[in-house]
């Protein structure tokens, strides 16, 4: 990812993580960094966990996808599992892959800068 050449896997998460909101987007680019390994380990654990507690009112099951996406990164059983679903995800949904306007707000409708 932050090599001059990214894998086919790499573009599909970064196309995916453009259609966050600015800082998500800027929250995730910094837990993927090699450097930051040492936080991205315990978030994914402790999404993951989160995910499993999906019972409880402030937990949610979309933590536990994203808890392994984090862990990915560092994990190569994880790493060919999220490639092998990005791909089935790219078969049955390629509009989420297509490139994403930021600004979403109508052409009348911005702010005066």
């Amino acid at each position: 990812m932050y090599e001059t050449r990214m894998t086919r896997s790499e573009q599909q998460l970064e196309r995916l993580i453009d259609r966050l909101p600015a800082r998500l987007q800027n929250a995730t680019r910094w837990l993927r960094r090699p450097s930051s390994r040492w936080a991205r380990i315990p978030a994914g654990l402790f999404l993951i966990l989160g995910g499993l507690l999906s019972i409880l009112p402030v937990f949610g099951l979309w933590m536990l996808p994203l808890g392994l996406v984090l862990l990915a990164d560092d994990v190569p059983l994880f790493r060919r599992m999220r490639d092998a679903l990005l791909n089935q995800i790219e078969r049955r949904r390629p509009q989420w892959f297509a490139a994403f306007e930021q600004d979403r707000r109508p052409e009348g409708s911005k702010r005066p800068g």
